[in-house]
């Protein structure tokens, strides 16, 4: 009986331990109850962080000489820092110790500083071209003043043009930049930013025209005037107001010329603006080129037609002109401006000078400009384009005359071969040898 409880009591001790501690565990904590409800507070909390992070005193942390604390009331305490006595202050080797703002003047604004400000906007007198018109050089027109040939001979292309005195040894180039005054941004910038070799050709429908051309000659650039031509797509594309037509009445264009004319004086050429049926017209050519040189004015053109008969009209009038090798700007894009420019340099090279025409594009104005500083140092010089015309002129002449002076070459005759072979054989001198058996 025994051992049969024990059977059924020896799962029960097994677990005796854990009972023990667990019963011993609840004891422990109802005690600890017991104890604060009968000494403790009722309305007891967890702790709570307030009142932010006050700084430690700084008696712990600096020495009394380096920190002082200077609490004042219902404020927190300001830390100041106190410097040593006897400390040096310190400074960096090579740098100024303290800040001096600069000191304006005492009367005004300097004179030098606003002299060095101001050159650029100013012409400069040694490079200026005489004021326009010159004594004896125009005469009274319908439309303003037209240009003449005075008694001495002195001639509206050559008093206008820009002296240049360069190395006729040297490449030479010369840039026409037409139709300004249109565009009052971009005038200002040809004027003032381009060289004064950079010659400038204005629009004939400019207001203030002669303005703008005082403007450029006091700058040194030389002038041309545009004349409206007629252009293959006319009137769809239509050039403007007195248009040169290729087909029009002689009369009705010398009088639209002499409007262009008329317009401002200063000019030493004119320049066409579109027109490449009208150049394509030989009769019509040759009575504006002949109108020209009648009034002692040059002629260039942009190159943008037909060359031959513009040079066979040239030559039939004697007038001063040149073509443009290069028109820089017909792609107006910055790759193709550079392009030309640097065939403008090619020709100059082989050739001895070059002409490249450009329009008063933004773009044309800034890559002719940025181009032209390095110009020199590259080899090349710049010229006005009366010097290319001139020197053009100068070398048709020569070469003319040269062939002149050339003799004619003789016609000789050789009469072996003008007389039929039957009657060569009768010449003893070309007659056929003789048989062997003959000697």
């Amino acid at each position: 009986m025994s051992s049969a409880v024990l059977r059924h009591v020896e799962p029960l001790l097994s677990i005796r331990a854990p009972l023990f501690a667990g019963l011993g565990a609840a004891v422990l904590f109802a005690g600890v109850l017991l104890t604060i409800a009968v000494f403790g507070k009722a309305d007891l909390q967890p702790p709570l962080a307030r009142g932010g992070v006050a700084p430690a005193p700084a008696e712990t942390l600096y020495p009394a000489t380096e920190l002082r604390i200077a609490p004042e009331e219902d404020e927190a305490p300001v830390i100041r820092f106190i410097e040593p006595e006897g400390a040096e202050e310190a400074q960096l080797a090579g740098i100024e110790g303290r800040f001096v703002a600069p000191q304006p003047p005492a009367t005004g604004s300097d004179p030098g500083d606003a002299e060095a400000r101001h050159a650029a906007s100013r012409p400069d007198p040694a490079r200026a071209l005489a004021p326009a018109p010159l004594p004896g050089l125009s005469e009274d027109g319908p439309n303003g003043p037209l240009p003449v040939i005075p008694p001495n001979g002195l001639r509206a292309s050559r008093a206008y043009a820009r002296p240049f005195h360069g190395d006729p040894s040297a490449p030479t180039i010369a840039v026409v930049i037409g139709g300004l005054g249109l565009n009052s941004a971009v005038t200002l910038a040809a004027i003032d930013e381009l060289p004064p070799e950079i010659a400038l050709s204005f629009a004939p429908y400019t207001r203030d025209l002669q303005t703008w051309v005082d403007r450029a000659r006091a700058a040194g650039h030389e002038v041309l005037i545009e004349a409206p031509m007629e252009p293959f797509d006319y009137p769809n594309n239509d050039p403007g107001p007195q248009t040169l037509l290729a087909d029009a009445a002689p009369a009705d264009n010398l009088a639209r010329l002499e409007w262009v004319l008329g317009r401002t004086t200063g000019y030493f050429a004119v320049s066409n603006y579109l027109g490449a049926r009208f150049s394509a017209s030989e009769p019509a050519m040759t009575q504006l080129l002949q109108s020209l040189e009648n009034r002692g004015v040059a002629f260039l053109h942009d190159g943008a037609g037909r060359r031959t008969v513009i040079e066979t009209a040239a030559r039939t009038t004697n007038v001063q002109y040149a073509i443009a090798d290069r028109v820089l700007d017909e792609d107006p894009s910055p790759t193709a401006i550079d392009d030309h420019l640097l065939t403008l340099e090619a020709l100059a090279l082989q050739n001895g000078a070059s002409l490249g025409a450009g329009f008063s594009y933004p773009t044309t104005v800034e890559h002719v400009r940025d181009w032209a500083r390095s110009l020199d140092m590259r080899g090349y010089q710049l010229a006005p384009p009366s010097a290319v015309m001139a020197r053009r002129r100068l070398q048709a002449r020569l070469a003319a005359e040269a062939r002149a002076l050339e003799p004619e070459p003789e016609h000789v005759t050789d009469n072996r071969w003008s007389r039929p072979p039957a009657d060569a054989s009768s010449d003893g001198e070309h007659a056929a040898p003789a048989a062997a058996s003959g000697h």
